[in-house]
Formats: C-alpha cells, sequence, structure tokens
C-alpha cells in the first residue's frame, strides 16, 4: 500500500546516525545515502519498496514537525521494539512512550514512542502474540 515514507530533517549527519542505529535493530538496510543532497534511505533486506526516506525538504525550507504526524515502523519482536526504543534514546531521541504493552489498540500491541532529534515523532511495533502471554485483565 505505500511506496515509500520521507521524513525531512535538518542535521543530515545527525540523522543519518540515529536513524542508521534504529533501523539496523529492526533489521532494516541502508539502499542509499547521499551527504550532498542530503538524504538516504532504508529499505527491508531483498524488497524493493516500502522505503523510509530522510532528508532535507525539497523546497529548501527548514524542516519542521506535524502536530498530530507519526510513523509507526514495524519491528520483528518485542525484543527488537525494546532495543530499537533504547537505541533511539541513547542517538539524541526523546522518549514518547516507553514499551509495552498497548492493548487499548489491540491485545498484543507492543510499541514504543520516540522523537528524533528534530521532533518527528515515530512508533516501532510488534504486532505478534507471545507464546503462554496472559491476556487477562488484572482484576480491579
Amino acid at each position: 500500500m505505500i511506496s515509500h515514507t520521507f521524513i525531512g530533517i535538518s542535521d543530515f549527519p545527525c540523522a543519518l546516525r540515529f536513524y542508521s542505529a534504529v533501523m539496523e535493530e529492526l533489521g532494516l538496510q541502508l539502499k542509499f545515502s547521499d551527504a550532498a543532497r542530503p538524504w538516504a534511505g532504508w529499505m527491508k533486506p531483498d524488497q524493493a519498496r516500502p522505503l523510509f526516506l530522510i532528508g532535507a525538504p525539497f523546497n529548501g525550507e527548514q524542516a519542521t514537525t506535524g502536530n498530530g504526524n507519526m510513523v509507526a515502523l514495524l519491528a520483528p519482536s518485542r525484543e527488537a521494539v525494546r532495543r530499537a526504543h533504547a537505541s533511539a534514546l541513547s542517538h539524541g531521541g526523546i522518549c514518547e512512550g516507553p514499551p509495552g504493552l498497548r492493548p487499548h489498540y489491540h491485545p498484543h500491541y507492543y510499541g514504543a514512542y520516540f522523537r528524533d532529534p528534530d521532533g518527528n515523532k515515530l512508533g516501532v511495533v510488534c504486532h505478534d502474540a507471545v507464546a503462554g502471554e496472559d491476556l487477562t485483565p488484572p482484576a480491579p
């Protein structure tokens, strides 16, 4: 359904370090990086699409964040959610919600949220159930 997602950034070297660290934890590989343009893109191994792109805005204006905008990246496991969130925070990100279950979305939704150094909001999410997981709500 999605061809690519583009996130505007203002400091390419900083953003490249940040996103490279997060993408590594999610098992995504760098497809290209061009500091002269500046932009970079990641993909799932052996899949041309979708792409996740960062770069300076095409119009040459300053990158800004939007209220209510968020990109959520699919994680292969809950452990990958935890690692990606920790990596984001250790590379200049700001926590917007620690790793954990969010049963108000669905019983197995395990996610974490953060902002990149430019203030863009991202999530990392695993939708898979864990064997033996107890989904009984706690007693009141």
